[in-house]
This record gives structure tokens, sequence and C-alpha cells, in this order.
């Protein structure tokens, strides 16, 4: 049975099977190491039996006002592992953090535009397409801003979609 426990230093050197994925963003080991230390209840793997990674997912609470949120670094599953609710278990998680704990007003992450199947499995999970990020990806795939509104957000302002796509340098950091 896989279970699901919180990220620890020494994971970093036992996931990169995880991360083999062609569509899955990889980051160097401080990037990794900060998340670890910023927001460790965003930082999750899933463990099968054997002590084997089976997927993970990183995030963070950011923002300010009506746009403080939970955001999804990454998620992702080894294939072997995928069809049997990893991936909905891992995010459910992330999003009751951001609801209950930090009482963020929705979750948000970007998606690669040719990743049909992530983009059905976010739709399946309540998100939307909030917007579309031109050339997002390494200046040349557009990715998807998804969204889903927590409890907070009661008028679920936060996921009526933008008109028009935007480029990077629109993009908001906080």
């Amino acid at each position: 049975m896989t279970t699901i426990r919180r990220f620890c230093c020494n994971d970093l050197l036992r996931f990169t099977s995880v991360n083999l994925d062609h569509l899955t963003e990889t980051f160097n080991m401080s990037f990794y190491m900060t998340y670890l230390a910023r927001w460790p209840d965003y930082f999750h793997v899933a463990e099968a039996p054997g002590n084997r990674i089976t997927g993970y997912i990183m995030g963070k609470v950011e923002g300010q006002g009506e746009c403080w949120h939970g955001h999804v670094t990454a998620v992702t599953v080894a294939p072997e592992y995928r069809r049997q609710q990893l991936a909905k278990k891992l995010m459910n998680l992330l999003e009751d953090i951001s609801d209950k704990i930090d009482k963020a007003y929705f979750v948000d992450l970007f998606v690669r535009a040719s990743n049909t199947p992530a983009i059905k499995m976010y739709e399946k999970l309540g998100y939307v397409i909030y917007r579309r990020v031109l050339r997002y990806y390494s200046g040349e795939e557009d990715g998807l801003d998804m969204r889903k509104a927590l409890s907070r957000d009661v008028e679920k302002k936060s996921i009526i979609p933008l008109k028009r796509p935007i480029t990077p340098d629109e993009l908001e950091y906080d």
C-alpha cells in the first residue's frame, strides 16, 4: 500500500526516477531545498512498500489580499503508478492545506498547453483554465494557468477566466 508523507532531505537523493518523465519540470537541488525549508507543509511524497518513491507534490502559498493562494509548483507520479489516484490524493492534500490552514482563496498551477492528459485530470479535480501564458515554457510552448476556488472565495471571483492571453512578463510574482 502506498503512503503519503512529508518530503524530507534524504528524499532528494531518492526521487530522481520519478522526474524522468519528459513532461515533469526538474529543478536544481537548491530550488528543492528552498521549498523544503520555506513551505514544508506543501512538499509531500507518495511512497510504495520497500520505500520506493512513486510520486511527489511541491508547492507554496503566496500573494496578498484576494490573491492569497496555494500554488502547485510540481506534481508527478512515476508512469508505472499512474491511474491509481495518487496525483488526486497529492492534489487534495495541497488543496486542504491551502484552504484549511493557510485560508487561501484559490490554488493555481501551470501546465503545458500540449499536456492533454494532465489538463483533463485537473479539470476532473475542479480546475478551470484561468488564462493562457504565451511561450511560458522555455520561451517556446504556451502554458495554461489553471485555478480552483477554495472555500474562502465564496463568489468564485478567482476563477473568472481572462479574455486574452498574457506573456510571462505580465505575470505577477509575489
